[in-house]
């Protein structure tokens, strides 16, 4: 890369893209932070009523720390569970108005474009490497182009929800009712109280977000009489997974998909499972959601929906930068195997930097978040590692990019439908020293196929042995044993 005096384009003020920032003035180069919102942490705002998962002390970016710690910021009791609204208070805001940063961050100003000047992604050019990237800002002045040395994308992927539809499409009404369905978790015990009072809510969705907000519905019925909750699931109920309970190494993650589990076992909730959602219309002032449980038609009657099934990273802006992307996961082919959920969902993935972020346009990069594509179980402190490394590589400091500076907690998390039931038992303890899971595919992939690691499976293009592998050289497997090498 050419012209060392450009910024480095950050495209997002989370959590991740603060602390790029931070990382980058520690290496001594200079970040220009591009937050589409009206404050550093806007994202966060939507969830400001939820508590994480991680304690304090593994939300908070040594770089980031530093430049607070130097202007007598108190850190939170680190064993403390913020919620959103925590973060952004105690970290985030704190850390977007230090002197280091403050002047660096753009807000009100959404990237709708980034390329390399004077050459579109067809074109080779003459040194195409060492050519700028030209970054269009939508201001609300107009549209503005910003040149950089080079960009990190941590804009995350709160904006870009998972539809209802079962086919990865909005469902054909679902757009037309927007006013009545919600993404996310939204706040039903707070600032959408009356919303959902009263009220008869489908949740869609089988994750931690889904989880969530059933178990805020059902505290609302305590208090709210005729609130009714019904869950739907796309897969049996006996397949889906509710986590590792006391086995999580993440405590309130483990005591969430547990309570959420009660309930359904419990009938506090309806649960509909399969349930495949094929048409949302507008019927006598309620919803009529048509679907198919265990492939029968069937429609059933909400009125309002919470769609919780995951978010997809939005590369509408990217259109011309080359990126190197897995077709399933939409993450980079070297960090896809390690996160792909159709072969493992093991909650802790080994700690990854520049080298599996890599895209084929040299000089960009996707961190945080949406770094795992449509992938889930993401943890704040695997973001502050990535752009750590890669703060380290675009400084020329290659050594310290490839070197390891994270201890993840150990998770243990499985899903129970990826393998025998044997298997499985012996899987969901704690995390191997490489902190994944390795599941034995034979059907993908000889039974030793895991003696690879993924960089040496995707160097020679062996595909099968790439998505089979979870983490570095982990022991050989035999067929029906454990997973854990």
């Amino acid at each position: 890369m050419t012209e060392p005096n450009l910024p480095i384009a950050v495209i997002g003020a989370g959590p991740v893209g603060l602390a790029a920032a931070a990382q980058l003035l520690s290496r001594g180069l200079q970040p220009l932070i591009l937050e589409a919102g009206p404050e550093a942490g806007h994202a966060v705002h939507a969830w400001s009523h939820v508590r994480m998962f991680s304690p304090w002390k593994f939300n908070i970016d040594p770089s980031a720390r530093a430049l607070l710690e130097a202007e007598g910021w108190i850190a939170p009791d680190p064993e403390h569970y913020p919620t959103g609204a925590e973060l952004v208070a105690g970290y985030l805001a704190p850390l977007a108005a230090t002197a280091a940063l403050r002047g660096r961050i753009r807000t009100g100003a959404r990237v709708v474009g980034v390329a390399r000047r004077d050459l579109g992604r067809l074109h080779d050019g003459t040194g195409r490497a060492e050519a700028p990237f030209v970054v269009h800002v939508e201001m609300a002045e107009g549209i503005e182009a910003l040149e950089a040395r080079a960009v990190i994308d941590c804009s995350g992927t709160w904006s870009a929800p998972n539809p209802a539809g079962s086919h990865g499409l909005a469902a054909p009404g679902e757009a037309a009712n927007a006013g009545r369905i919600a993404y996310g978790i939204p706040d039903v015990l707070g600032r959408e109280r009356a919303t959902y009072a009263g009220a008869t809510t489908l949740v869609v969705g089988a994750g931690h977000s889904a989880m969530n907000a059933v178990l805020d519905l059902v505290e609302l019925a305590k208090a709210a009489a005729g609130t009714r909750i019904l869950w739907a699931f796309r897969r049996p109920l006996g397949a889906v997974n509710f986590g590792g309970g006391v086995k999580d190494g993440l405590a309130q993650r483990g005591a969430l998909g547990a309570r959420a589990q009660a309930l359904v076992e419990a009938r506090q909730v309806t649960a509909l499972a399969p349930f495949l959602i094929d048409r949302i219309v507008e019927d006598g002032g309620a919803l009529a959601v048509t679907g198919r449980q265990e492939k029968r038609p069937t429609t059933v009657r909400a009125d309002r929906i919470i769609v919780a099934t995951g978010f997809r990273p939005d590369l509408s802006f990217l259109r011309e930068v080359r990126l190197g992307l897995d077709p399933a996961v939409e993450a980079t082919p070297a960090l896809a195997p390690l996160i792909d959920p159709n072969l493992h969902s093991c909650g802790t993935v080994r700690p990854h930097g520049e080298a599996e972020l890599r895209h084929p346009e040299p000089g960009f990069y996707i961190a945080g978040m949406k770094a795992y594509g449509r992938a889930p179980t993401f943890l704040l402190a695997t973001g502050h590692e990535q752009v750590r490394s890669i703060a380290a590589f675009l400084a020329g400091d290659v050594e310290a990019a490839q070197r390891v500076e994270l201890v993840l907690p150990e998770t243990g998390v499985c899903s129970t439908d990826q393998r025998p039931a044997a298997a499985a038992s012996s899987c969901c303890g704690p995390t191997t020293a490489q902190g994944v899971c390795c599941d034995p595919k034979p059907e993908l992939a000889p039974e030793a196929v895991c003696c690879a690691t993924v960089t040496e499976a995707v160097k020679r293009a062996d595909v099968a042995s790439a998505r089979a592998c979870s983490g570095p050289a982990p022991k050989p497997v035999a067929k029906g044993g454990g997973c854990c090498g």
